[in-house]
């Protein structure tokens, strides 16, 4: 008998080796949402802002981490016998929407710090920063992931900690109703992606992208309308999540009910969250099914930008809250620009500069829309109601802020000085033209135009003579921060729009 034991060969190793410097950036940010919820445990009230600022240096600390990986692709949590088939790539791809994540979730940070102070203990810190960065650590993990298990797991990381801290007020009904509209709509999404998955799982046998997208081609009979339903959910899925119409019901109520700073965090981290997911299932596990999702996220995007922009459109400016209520509508309008070279991904010859313009759109979009949302904040603090009309006259009390509010805007509306946003919606409807798309372009040539008179509208508003007593708005350091970096970061590439084509380059394929 034991002769018989000597003679079987060794079982083969099932040890995954860890590249630990790979996993760093989502890992650091992870760690410090744990040191900090057992910290609060044991820092007196008084005292409570030092978590705040631990949780600015943590994340700055893991953006910085993403440095030593810029030398090339790594790899992690590989299939045994399969080197090539890993549940993390850490490649310019991932790093791209890391730094954008990681970079908002900063600015998001500062913005926090000061709206905590104002809130004076309505908002409990310890647990406030702990979801801020557990939601920035599951983001941070999704762009890397490449297996559907990892995917579903990171959204869920992301999106769950972001429940709570839209309903984190306590006592109040409009941050308690934004919390559960966000809650079941995204609940709605996990069902659906999961049912998706575990379809498409059960057709091709794996949940690896790269296998998927090798597998689900040979796949026949009832199998076959298996994986087709597999691959229909998994996109509703992450269109849910994109806010995609008709999936953006919960935007604007959520946006207001949210403390204002994370109001801005799930307009950039949020999308960048739902958009990465969306082009890892199409362009990378489902790309035999191109002909599918490609029409499918055109119609979607054209319903998109058209619903969110007309929305914006139709807020009136006494309105309470109109101004972030016009932000959420307008971040539903630019998802639809955002879907437009995805869906061209599904026609074009070269898909991957398609998603390059998708990411480079991304970024310009996530600088100016938090600075318009700092400049939001700052309004906000004496002007409770946040009305667009509030704004009025702002140039007279605070010109520097009134200036930086207008370039943000023509920015997002895509008119100089603010070339960033020009050069970024070209590049969309370059990627719109190529792949054959003329109609989408042309539909998003009149959103365009739409969204100039809202966006117009409000900066006229900041040189008119103000209406009544002005008010000055003073901005704590943290507030001045976060404006400063996104004032510098849109004029770095206004006045340099090239460095965006870095990035067009994914590395994806």
């Amino acid at each position: 008998m034991s002769a018989l034991v000597l003679a079987q060969p060794p079982a083969a190793s099932v040890v995954q080796s860890v590249d630990w410097l790979a996993v760093a950036p989502p890992t650091l940010t992870a760690v410090v949402a744990l040191v900090v919820l057992v910290a609060d445990l044991f820092v007196p009230a008084g005292r409570k802002p030092v978590l705040g600022w631990v949780s600015v240096t943590g994340l700055a600390a893991a953006g910085l981490l993403l440095l030593p990986l810029l030398d090339g692709r790594r790899t992690t949590f590989c299939l045994t016998g399969q080197a090539g088939v890993c549940s993390y790539t850490a490649d310019h791809f991932a790093l791209v929407i890391q730094f954008l994540v990681l970079g908002g979730a900063l600015l998001a940070a500062l913005l926090s710090v000061t709206a905590l102070k104002d809130a004076r203990g309505a908002l409990p810190e310890g647990e406030f920063w702990f979801l801020l960065l557990s939601s920035a650590a599951g983001a941070a993990l999704l762009p890397a992931a490449r297996d559907l298990a990892t995917l579903i797991i990171a959204l869920e990381v992301a999106s769950l900690p972001a429940f709570a801290l839209v309903g984190l007020r306590h006592g109040e009904r409009r941050s308690s109703d934004a919390a559960l509209k966000f809650f079941l709509s995204s609940v709605t999404a996990t069902a659906v992606s999961l049912l998706g998955v575990s379809f498409v799982y059960a057709s091709t046998g794996t949940l690896h992208l790269t296998l998927i997208a090798d597998r689900i081609q040979r796949v026949d009979g009832q199998l076959g309308t298996v994986a087709q339903t597999g691959v229909v959910l998994t996109l509703v899925g992450f269109a849910f999540k994109t806010a995609a119409v008709p999936f953006h019901f919960w935007v604007p109520d959520t946006y207001v009910g949210a403390p204002l700073p994370i109001a801005a965090y799930l307009s950039v981290i949020g999308k960048a969250v739902g958009f990465t997911g969306l082009i890892l299932v199409t362009v990378v596990a489902f790309p035999s099914y191109a002909g599918a999702w490609g029409p499918a996220l055109a119609a979607l995007a054209a319903l998109t930008m058209t619903v969110g922009n007309v929305g914006a459109l139709r807020q009136q400016a006494t309105r309470a809250y109109s101004a972030v209520r016009l932000l959420a509508w307008s971040s539903v309008g630019q998802a639809g620009y955002l879907l437009v070279p995805i869906a061209a991904a599904g026609y074009a010859k070269d898909p991957q500069r398609s998603i390059g313009s998708t990411v480079a759109y991304a970024l310009m979009y996530a600088a100016v829309n938090l600075g318009a949302f700092a400049v939001a904040a700052l309004v906000g603090r004496t002007r409770e109601r946040n009305r667009v009309a509030d704004y009025r006259g702002l140039y007279a009390t605070n010109p520097l802020t009134a200036l930086l509010m207008a370039f943000f805007l023509l920015c997002l509306a895509g008119l100089p000085p603010g070339v960033i946003g020009l050069f970024a919606k070209v590049t969309v409807f370059s990627a719109a033209v190529d792949a054959g798309l003329g109609w989408l372009a042309v539909v998003m040539a009149v959103n365009v135009v739409i969204a100039l008179f809202y966006y117009l509208q409000w900066t006229a508003l900041l040189f008119r003579a103000p209406e009544g007593e002005p008010l000055r708005h003073r901005a704590p350091a943290p507030l001045t921060a976060a404006l400063a970096l996104t004032a510098v970061l849109g004029i770095a590439l206004s006045g340099a729009p090239q460095l965006v084509l870095y990035f067009t380059d994914t590395g994806l394929f």
